[in-house]
C-alpha cells in the first residue's frame, strides 16, 4: 500500500520534510498504526505526534486529516487507510 504524507508547520522540521510517500507491506493500515511507524522510522516525530497516556494509551498532538476529512468524523485514530490516501499532519497549538 503507497500513502502519501504530508507535514505542516513545526512538523515539517521535525520530520525534515514536507511530504513524503510511505509504502507499507500490510494491505490493512489504521491511523494509528502509521504514526506508530512514522515515530519508529523519525524518533523525531514521536513527541511531536503522540501524547503517552499513563495507562499506555496515547493521544495524537496533532490535527490529522485522510483525504481532506479530519479523523474525528471519520473513526479517529482506528480510521482504516487505503491505497493511494492522503493524510494530512498539522500541528495544535496549545496556550495557557
Amino acid at each position: 500500500m503507497t500513502l502519501t504524507v504530508k507535514f505542516i508547520g513545526a512538523l515539517r522540521h521535525a520530520s525534515g520534510k514536507t511530504k513524503l510517500i510511505f509504502n507499507c507491506k500490510s494491505e490493512i493500515l489504521t491511523v494509528k498504526e502509521l504514526i506508530l511507524k512514522l515515530s519508529e522510522e523519525t524518533p523525531q516525530l514521536k513527541s511531536s505526534l503522540i501524547d503517552q497516556q499513563t495507562d499506555g494509551s496515547f493521544k495524537t498532538n496533532a490535527l490529522i486529516l485522510v483525504n481532506d476529512r479530519e479523523i474525528s468524523v471519520l473513526n479517529g485514530i482506528e480510521t482504516k487507510l487505503s491505497e493511494g490516501d492522503e493524510i494530512v499532519f498539522v500541528p495544535v497549538v496549545h496556550g495557557g
